[in-house]
């Protein structure tokens, strides 16, 4: 059966598109939930405007996807959690925890973009992957250690001579 779709359908098609489907997917599904008409010409002509429209807009859309894309392949970034001696952590690390990180440093990501089978564990680098689109995908290197350890990366060590300096002065 041939229908004419008012909106996208993922793995279907997009709107205004005329796609052939099961009579019964048509049926029950489709046409009852007013996501498809027949492929009138009345029809037809009354959607080809919104269609340009749409079809303008998804180009935009994707355009900025890739750019985005592009701007956080492959970046770095770090996350302080509480573990255990051997490195299992106290919790875990999900979606929630990434998200805010890449927000920290300022790419704008959602939540659907990351693709995050289970939540993390356990200490260490681990690859997280993004797909923005089926065909645009990203990754990241995500860095999971002790919050001791972060604090002491951005902390710039202290020479041994101011040591020294301030424990003979406190000896006087």
């Amino acid at each position: 059966m041939k229908l004419l779709l008012h909106c996208d359908i993922p793995k279907l098609g997009y709107f205004g598109d005329i796609v052939e489907v099961s009579a019964g997917y048509a049926r029950n599904f489709l046409l009852p939930q007013r996501l498809a008409v027949e492929p009138t010409e009345a029809n037809i002509k009354k959607i080809e405007e919104e269609r340009a429209r749409k079809t303008e807009a998804r180009r935009l859309e994707r355009s900025r996807l890739v750019k985005t894309s592009e701007k956080v392949n492959g970046a770095e970034i770090t996350i302080s959690a509480l573990a255990n001696d051997i490195g299992h952590l106290f919790g875990s690390v999900g979606k929630e925890d990434v998200l805010a990180a890449l927000l920290e440093k300022g790419f704008e990501i959602q939540d659907k973009h990351i693709l995050l089978p289970e939540h993390i564990r356990i200490l260490g680098t681990h690859e997280v992957k993004l797909r923005f689109a089926d065909d645009i995908v990203a990754s990241i290197s995500l860095n999971i250690v002790r919050p001791e350890e972060q604090a002491g990366e951005s902390q710039p060590e202290q020479d041994e001579s101011d040591t020294t300096d301030a424990d003979s002065a406190e000896q006087d």
